[in-house]
């Protein structure tokens, strides 16, 4: 990179505009890295620019007329100072654009004020509200641990020029401090989020998405009453664990949030959020949403005979299509989608919507036919060995670990395996493909029912809002791999659940930041547009002075086509160059040590 100027005439004087290049040659011309605007030359009063400057030594802020050094100052301007642009300097790059995206969208949701209200920052040295807003962008930007933030993360992110903070803001004990304060405040902030998403976008909460997943810990979790073993999602049965319930508004939006013990069985749930909910947002008309498994019997009789009365729609175990099978054959099916059917009963207070997926039936078959065919595979091969025959237990353990790799597929075969101090040969050691059973499985392949009570009484509708389960498993999906909230390395229960809260806040980042994208730029992702921005740098610019000090303007780099179009869209600009400072001159710790030789 190197120094340009650019000469412009205006009112018959002559303009000189500096600028930081890169090394490059286009077609379009050098491409510009950092703009530093306009240094005057010797010219009348009228035409002279000043620049305001936070003096460090003095602790005050003044106004000043920068001169390059081939310029005499004029006798009639007393706060002049002349700098050595052939000495300018840029040192300590660092990440910008993500982070200030991630700000940007915090002040949008009103977190700041929020939080300052319930955060009091007593002796703190820095407002606790500040630690918060740098846990959350953080994690929105490029999720990590607290330790990571603190020794590597923050030093290479312009988070102390976003928040007015120096590293104090950052500083181990004080991160950890501030998880010990926030989860108070949960049911207050989820009340908080409802009011600004209904104002931004206009959010309704008449539909609700109600599921759970798991989230998993490194350690034996002592100091965690909620950490048990338990159905692992995430396919850690060897780990602890929390199973964490949500609820979101069908635009995604996600209003409530629980943490429960581990151990914790999906159909006991949903009675407390249905309770949670009524209290904290009052009583209305409400649909549920929810799949399979999740809701028993009670509870949907208690929800239809409730006042007012809570709507629901739920899947439905294939178990009961067979006892509306012959009257389900009766009702022609409409066609909704190119590979979508539907058809719908009524059946006393509830509707049954029994929908067909051609896409979805093909998936099915092939799975389970790709199974099948492993396992007839490993089948075969176990019967062939007649060099060296299976022992029965050897023989036992190789089935049981084909049994595992199957999965539902061993169902279709029959096998027979020798009684206790039988020879394995051909004669006991036998396999059967069940044909029969196999059909019959196919025939129902790309087939779910659904269950629903006061959703409506239209099948293509009550499809559509049932489809809609589908932004809950993206939301987890993101808190998972995109914000990182597992594994938990926290041991602390209040840590845990802070932990959890600072993921839910960055994940509220995040889905504010896609709405906005939805509207004016559907084909980009939020994650997308933070690994885009993140190519926004800030780098202090070192302007050594003529009297020894430094001028020092911290710079972001000027946006390119790609991030400009990225603003444009959302309708946002990037904030002011922050002010430059003006400080001594430090001197290298090299420079030291050769000097004090020297003078020995």
């Amino acid at each position: 990179m190197f120094l340009r100027y650019n000469t412009r005439k205006k009112d018959g004087k002559e303009h000189r505009y500096w600028s930081v290049v890169e090394n490059v040659r286009l077609r379009a011309g050098h491409p510009t890295v950092l703009y530093l605007g306009e240094i005057n030359d010797v010219q009348q009063a009228a035409w002279r620019k000043s620049l305001e400057v936070i003096n460090e030594i003095e602790q005050v802020t003044e106004q000043i007329y920068l001169f390059p050094e081939d310029r005499e100052i004029p006798a009639d301007v007393l706060n002049g100072l002349r700098v050595k642009l052939s000495e300018l300097t840029l040192q300590r790059p660092r990440v910008f654009g993500d982070c200030w995206l991630g700000c940007r969208l915090w002040d949008e949701l009103e977190l700041g004020a929020f939080w300052r209200q319930r955060l009091p920052d007593g002796k703190a040295q820095v407002p606790w509200f500040k630690v918060l807003e740098l846990l959350s962008v953080r994690q929105l930007a490029a999720p990590g641990s607290k330790w990571h933030l603190h020794r590597r993360w923050f030093l290479s992110s312009a988070m102390d020029q976003l928040l007015g903070e120096d590293f104090a803001v950052a500083a181990k004990n004080r991160l950890y401090e501030c998880l010990d304060r926030i989860d108070e405040h949960r049911s207050a902030l989820f009340t908080h989020l409802q009011a600004r998403w209904k104002d931004l976008f206009g959010a309704t909460y008449d539909l609700l998405l109600y599921d759970l997943t798991s989230t998993y810990f490194e350690g034996e979790m002592e100091q965690a009453p909620k950490a048990k073993h338990g159905y692992s999602r995430d396919k850690r049965s060897d780990c602890r664990q929390v199973v964490i319930a949500v609820v979101l508004s069908a635009e995604g939006f996600p209003l409530a949030y629980e943490i429960m013990p581990g151990n914790t069985s999906d159909r006991t749930t949903l009675q407390l959020f249905l309770q949670k909910i009524q209290s904290q947002y009052g009583q209305a008309r409400r649909i549920w949403v929810m799949d399979r498994g999740i809701p028993t019997e009670e509870v949907l009789q208690q929800m239809r005979q409730s006042e007012p009365p809570v709507g629901y729609l739920v899947g439905t175990p294939r178990a009961r299509w067979d006892q509306f099978k012959e009257r389900f054959e009766n009702v022609p099916w409409q066609k909704l989608r190119d590979t979508i059917e539907v058809k719908l009963l009524a059946e006393g207070q509830e509707v049954y919507v029994l929908a067909k997926s051609e896409g979805r039936r093909q998936k099915e078959t092939a799975i389970r036919r790709r199974k099948l065919a492993r396992l007839l595979r490993t089948l075969r091969v176990l019967r062939r060995t007649r060099q060296r025959p299976w022992k029965r237990d050897t023989l036992l353990h190789k089935l049981g670990a084909a049994h595992k790799e199957a999965g539902k597929a061993w169902g279709f075969v029959k096998v027979t395996v020798p009684k206790a101090r039988q020879p394995v040969n051909r004669d006991t050691f036998q396999f059967q493909l069940l044909k029969d059973k196999l059909q019959d499985a196919e025939q129902r392949d790309g087939h779910y029912l659904l269950r629903g009570f006061g959703a409506g009484d239209q099948a293509a509708p009550l499809w559509e809002r049932y489809m809609q389960l589908s932004e809950i498993e993206a939301a987890f999906k993101t808190l998972k791999s995109d914000l990182q909230l597992r594994p938990i390395r926290h041991h602390v229960e209040l840590r845990i659940e802070a932990h959890i809260l600072v993921c839910f806040l960055a994940y509220c980042l995040s889905v504010t930041l896609r709405k906005r994208l939805q509207a004016h730029a559907p084909g980009l992702t939020p994650r997308a547009v933070l690994e885009s921005l993140s190519g926004i740098l800030m780098l202090d610019v070192h302007i050594p002075l003529a009297d020894g000090r430094e001028l020092v303007m911290p710079r972001y780099t000027q946006p390119e086509a790609e991030h400009r179009l990225i603003l444009e869209k959302l309708g946002w600009d990037l904030p002011p160059q922050p002010p430059p400072r003006i400080r001594r001159m430090r001197v290298p710790p090299t420079a030291n040590k050769q000097e004090r030789k020297g003078k020995m």
